[in-house]
């Protein structure tokens, strides 16, 4: 058996006797089988696998656990993945990486009851939360240059496509911007390798490459080897609001329903009156050939959410110095509105989220069933309930939860207007027919149905 014990690094190096013993007591809550698995899962960083059961099932013998110290707190890791070390040492990113899931998930979760029904729910305390584990985390400290690009994208792309978001990342990196990725592989992993480049020609000492996660997509989505700040949100829509809130532009590339999610998400929120003068570059690129993606999900846009929302974003295909310019330009815009504003550059208080984008939605058969699928509503309502159709199928292509609901039960069964059931139908379809469902090499089984109702 190896065991391996861990200094603390970081925020949680000083932690205070109750806080050490509030840590201890959670040691036999749920909340630390999801802190077991998220560790686990960061111990595996830089694996391309998106299948939780073929990634965590070599390990069934590994343990975590938490050790008391006068001054804090170690960690025991036992038996852990060999992937993790070098000549017998861990990885020191990794060792980082796992305090930050000790910040997030226990120290954080006990301190916002995460599993429990005393977790914030109104918009503010929401907000107020979000804030409060960006801040934990260090993530506002060095925000405040309005550099921060959030680039969202798929972590099943071509050898093309990932090319071409690492040329991405090397022109933000030569113009010193910083980039923040849901930590995983493909079009998260791309832009911060290739922002490293730029910073190191530029001799930027400080390239930050932020991966945003949380708990259920954390085993799908290994943090890769470039993230050097790791934060984990306690869902998905925490994590969502943390990007945008953090964000000081934002870069999509192609992707599947995860990527369709977040474009939703961002749009639902930029329609709402409230925020009509936030300025806010949204880039849509990828490289040439994936014109055909760009067109189906602007076509899907245009005809659900119409014209207002499409006017949000910019597409701009093969042209990544092109894409690195239109940003400082809309950098430029953000700074005079926050300084007029009077708000933060590290934290955008001022972009209006209403509540139904902050509430959790959990996926299953019954509720995504009751999704109201159809076009007799506001499209700021329509944005909420499409976002939520493509979470759950998210959750039923790579989240543990999701996978054993399919499972058991079968495909969720989606139902609505005929016209707009036809239209994700067939933007789902294109997602499949690219491979944008599931890594190469595997075949991927729809954890869908498609009913058209009368």
């Amino acid at each position: 058996m190896k065991k391996v014990q861990l200094n603390p690094v970081g925020w949680m190096s000083q932690l205070s006797q109750v806080e050490v013993s509030q840590l201890q007591d959670t040691t036999h809550s749920d909340l630390y089988d999801m802190f077991r698995n998220c560790c686990l899962a960061v111990l595996n960083s830089g694996v391309d696998e998106d299948d939780y059961e073929m990634l965590f099932a070599p390990y069934e013998d590994f343990d975590i656990k938490l050790i008391r110290r006068e001054r804090g707190v170690k960690i025991e890791l036992v038996n852990p993945p060999e992937v993790a070390f070098v000549d017998g040492k861990l990885v020191r990113g990794v060792h980082e990486h796992l305090f930050a899931v000790l910040r997030d998930l226990l120290y954080m979760g006990n301190k916002y009851a995460f599993m429990h029904k005393s977790a914030p729910l109104d918009s503010t305390s929401i907000t107020d939360m979000v804030f409060d584990m960006l801040r934990h985390a260090k993530v506002l400290e060095g925000n405040d240059e309005l550099n921060t690009i959030v680039c969202w994208g798929g972590h099943s792309i071509n050898l093309t496509e990932y090319k071409y978001t690492k040329e991405v990342g090397y022109q933000l990196g030569l113009r010193e911007m910083n980039i923040c990725t849901g930590c995983g592989p493909g079009a998260m992993k791309g832009p911060m390798k290739g922002a490293a480049i730029g910073h190191a020609k530029q001799r930027y000492k400080n390239g930050r490459y932020i991966g945003i996660s949380e708990p259920s997509i954390i085993a799908a989505e290994p943090p890769n080897a470039i993230v050097n700040e790791l934060v984990i949100m306690p869902d998905i829509e925490k994590r969502l609001e943390a990007f945008v809130r953090a964000a000081h532009g934002i870069v999509i590339f192609p992707g599947g329903v995860g990527t369709a999610e977040e474009l939703l998400y961002l749009l639902g929120i930029l329609m709402n009156e409230r925020n009509a003068q936030q300025p806010f570059p949204v880039i849509l690129t990828g490289p040439a050939g994936s014109e055909g993606y760009f067109e189906a999900i602007d076509e899907f846009v245009g005809a659900t959410l119409g014209k207002e929302a499409q006017s949000k974003y910019q597409v701009i295909v093969d042209d990544p110095q092109e894409v690195a310019r239109t940003l400082r330009a809309g950098l430029e815009r953000v700074d005079k509105y926050r300084r007029a504003m009077g708000d933060a550059f590290s934290f955008n208080w001022s972009l209006k989220i209403d509540e139904p984008f902050q509430q959790p939605f959990i996926p299953t058969h019954k509720t995504m069933s009751e999704l109201a699928l159809h076009h007799n509503q506001s499209t700021a309502e329509l944005a909420v309930v499409l976002r939520k159709a493509f979470s759950g199928i998210v959750a039923g292509n790579v989240k543990a939860e999701g996978i054993k609901q399919i499972k058991e039960h079968g495909p969720f069964s989606l139902t609505g207007d005929p016209a707009l059931m036809t239209r994700i139908d067939g933007l789902l379809k294109s997602f499949v027919a690219q491979q944008r469902m599931k890594l190469p090499g595997s075949e991927y089984q729809p954890c869908y149905t498609i009913s058209r109702g009368k």
